[in-house]
Formats: C-alpha cells, structure tokens, sequence
C-alpha cells in the first residue's frame, strides 16, 4: 500500500498543488486546514509524513510539533514563508525533520518528500526489546549500552546509535550516505570524515586490532558492514 502523507496547510491553492503532485507520485495524501485538525488526524492514524504550514489559525505548526512529537516519530516537514535562522532552529529543535522556505520548487518538494519517506520506512531498523549480541559484543536498547566480555563501553550518544543501527542488521552492508541520514537524521552534504571518524573511535572500543578490524570491515568504495561472530 502506498505511504500515507498528511498535509496541513491552510493556502488552499499550494495545499491542492502539493496534493496533486503527491498523488502523481503515487503516494496516498489526506489534506488539512489547520493545526488541530492535523493532530486529531495523527492521533486517529499515524502517517509516513506530515507536511505542516508554520503559520496556521488556532493552532502554529511549533503547537502542532509539540503535540505530535508527544506519541509520534513521524518525519516532520515544515512549510513556511519565514526564512529567519532562530525559526529554523526552534522548528528543528521541536523535532521537524526538514524545513523548506516559500516560494519553493515542487520538484525539489517531492524529492525532499522522497527522501524523508526512503529514511523513515527503507532505512529504518526494527526496535527490538531483547539485549542484542553478536560474538563479545551486546547491545541492551533499553539502557541504550554496549557490552565487551561484559564490560561496558565508553561510547558517545551517536556512537552508541551508529554501533546499535550495525548490532541490529549483522551482514547488511551501509554507505556512509544511509549511515549519516540515520544517525545525524538530516541530508548526508559528503561529510564522509565524520562517519569515518566515529568508525574509528568504534573500533578502538570493540576491537583486538582496529588496524585489521573484524566487526565492522570496510567494503571498499560501498561502506560498512558488521560481520557475524556467532558462527
């Protein structure tokens, strides 16, 4: 079944025109009007996005941020007309995924609609509520840490979260580009030494030798893969 996108957008035209290309993409979109409508809906079905207009009547769309991001991890698109910096960063801050300024491009809209859909559903991993082991290694996702021989590792917040996305999916290969997107949850721009940097520090950790590493290799030119050590 297609992806369900909400709209809230109370410019009645740019709602129908990004409703219209939506659906030519192929994806299934419920228009809205204003800020409560928006959070009535996502409390009755949880969509694969929600593109939100920032200055709605009733409800602005940072109420409508706080509200949503309460129950719901849905990507977050804001629409808007104000381009200042401190809006750009309250909205993120609320938890928006993604901010786009009017007048926009349509084409450039659906491929950031894309690209937020391909994240949230292609890329995501499953959650899984038992502890997590491969060889040595153990991943406890309640208390969100790793294990070595039973001690615990000293990793940073996005380390734990990048050794957790290889712990989950052991043999499935990553390109720098899927790594950044999941962990930094924002477009990869080719910053390739921030990922290489954070590998590094990683296999300092669970490692025997991180010069000849055996949990997660490189697969030269592709990315990165977590070997299997319970064989």
């Amino acid at each position: 079944m297609a992806e369900l996108i909400y709209i809230a957008e109370d410019d009645v035209e740019i709602n129908h025109l990004i409703s219209l290309h939506l659906r030519n993409e192929g994806y299934r979109v419920e228009q809205t009007y204003n800020g409560d409508e928006v959070i009535r809906k996502c409390r009755e079905k949880r969509p694969s996005l929600l593109i939100l207009d920032l200055m709605m009547p009733k409800v602005d769309g940072f109420q409508v941020i706080k509200e949503v991001r309460k129950s719901c991890k849905v990507p977050i698109m804001l629409l808007t007309a104000r381009a200042d910096d401190a809006d750009k960063v309250l909205g993120f801050g609320l938890g928006a995924d993604d901010y786009v300024v009017k007048p926009f491009s349509m084409v450039e809209l659906v491929s950031r609609v894309n690209a937020q859909i391909r994240r949230y559903t292609d890329y995501s991993v499953v959650e899984e509520e038992g502890a997590i082991r491969n060889g040595s290694l153990e991943y406890d996702p309640i208390n969100q840490t790793v294990t070595k021989d039973g001690e615990r590792l000293l990793l940073t917040p996005k380390e734990t979260k990048l050794l957790s996305i290889f712990m989950k999916n052991v043999n499935r290969l990553y390109t720098k580009a899927q790594l950044y997107e999941l962990v930094w949850n924002t477009d990869y721009i080719g910053d390739s030494n921030t990922i290489m940097v954070h590998i590094s520090r990683i296999r300092e950790q669970i490692e025997s030798d991180p010069k000849s590493p055996t949990y997660i290799t490189t697969v030269k030119g592709l990315g990165y893969r977590m070997e299997n050590h319970e064989n």
